[in-house]
């Protein structure tokens, strides 16, 4: 953990000083590195829950099969409203580097 720790800290070191001594405020290499872990990070929960959403949905369709209808679009509406979560981190990321 440490060297990583590290590592990172000597990867981001050039480019904090870069970006805080143009006095600027925040400038394009932060805004950079802000947008991709919005959209790195903002992918994750979505990315997780619409695969245990259609896990639990194949798993009730193989126990049910006269109830696929039913647990399908059940299962759609729930994945595109946690694709709504991942389109919001897209906006940020996009709000975050062109702002």
């Amino acid at each position: 953990m440490l060297d990583t720790t590290a590592t990172a800290i000597s990867l981001l070191g050039p480019v904090l000083d870069q970006a805080f001594q143009t006095g600027g405020g925040v400038t394009g290499p932060l805004k950079q590195l802000a947008a991709g872990l919005a959209i790195g990070l903002g992918g994750i929960g979505p990315g997780i829950g619409i695969g245990i959403a259609v896990s639990g949905a194949m798993q009730a369709i193989g126990r049910n099969p006269d109830a696929a209808g039913d647990i399908r679009g059940t299962m759609i509406l729930g994945a595109g409203l946690a694709e709504a979560v991942a389109i919001y981190a897209f906006v940020v990321a996009l709000v975050l580097l062109f702002v």
